[in-house]
């Protein structure tokens, strides 16, 4: 338990901080799975259109430091590659 003021404070803000992020995680892995959804449906036009809408969310997860940089890249790449091979 904390003792200090200091402490306290530290703890409010991290749980905070953590519901935060928890939301932006969870609005990540949705997005991803609508992707994953419509890859898995190969509907291409879909795909396309859900990777479109991803591709920004996982990005701005990775600015605000919910996923770091490189996670966030190797997602879009392996959900972009994945895509172009629908029908291909």
């Amino acid at each position: 338990m904390a003792n200090t003021t200091s402490a306290k404070k530290a703890v409010r803000k991290i749980a905070r901080r953590t519901a935060i992020n928890k939301t932006r995680r969870s609005r990540v892995r949705t997005y991803v799975r609508k992707v994953e959804e419509a890859i898995a449906s190969g509907d291409k036009g879909a795909a396309e259109a859900a990777l479109k809408a991803a591709q920004p969310e996982l990005m701005r997860a990775a600015t605000r430091g919910v996923l770091h940089k490189n996670t966030a890249a190797r997602k879009v790449s392996r959900l972009a590659r994945r895509v172009k091979t629908l029908n291909a």
